[in-house]
């Protein structure tokens, strides 16, 4: 596993049309199927939408303000926008360990190492998928989503880790299908952070989640 090159490191400037990056997204999924092309991890920014994934139940679409997309990613309805980070994170499974319960846990602990960094104590909680922490009010929040898909070993899909956006933005769904929770940002914990500071947070966890994916070969 160790002999295995890095992946690709891709930062795109701006707003990402999302249809344009599913289509890029499954372009390079097959292309690393085949051989022809490398690993990759991709950050982005959306502009303002929905998504839903293959458990999206329609109640859950409160007020369709921005376009909705069929993702195609496991998991019910989320919000990507300005000010929030999008990882799109695409590995060779049959490279790196066939054991996607293994590969979630390992993407949410990246996110977990990265926020830790940033002064933001993160965790898993149990029976719900994402990345959650404790708002200035002491209640439970998210801060960060996952979604992935896999096809024919190849990730799909990946994270989404609110820096700065639009809270109000969230209020046209039922955020993963979690009504009982609020959804927080670095901003609204008080921890600003920028882009720049996000990603080399990422960048620096990166090595320890491919590790953790090699040990579960």
């Amino acid at each position: 596993m160790s002999a295995l090159p890095p992946p690709e490191w891709t930062v795109s400037p701006g707003l990402v049309d999302y249809p344009a990056a599913l289509a890029d997204m499954e372009a390079r999924a097959a292309a690393i199927h085949a051989g022809t092309a490398g690993e990759r991890i991709w950050l982005l920014e959306h502009p303002p939408l929905y998504t839903a994934g293959t458990s999206a139940d329609p109640a859950e679409l409160l007020d369709p303000r921005f376009p909705v997309y069929d993702a195609g990613r496991g998991g019910r309805y989320t919000y990507h926008g300005p000010g929030q980070r999008v990882g799109y994170v695409q590995l060779d499974l049959a490279q790196r360990g066939r054991d996607v319960r293994a590969y979630v846990h390992a993407l949410e602990g990246w996110v977990i190492d990265a926020l830790a960094q940033l002064g933001v104590e993160a965790r898993r909680a149990e029976g719900r998928i994402g990345i959650w922490t404790d708002d200035r009010d002491g209640r439970e929040a998210k801060i960060g989503a996952i979604g992935v898909r896999v096809r024919r070993w190849v990730t799909l899909h990946g994270f989404s880790l609110n820096v700065a956006p639009d809270m109000t933005h969230f209020g046209g769904i039922v955020p993963c299908g979690i009504a009982e929770f609020p959804v927080t940002s670095l901003a609204e914990l008080g921890r600003p952070a920028d882009f720049a500071a996000v990603d080399a947070a990422l960048a620096d966890a990166l090595p320890a989640f491919l590790d953790k994916l090699a040990a579960s070969d």
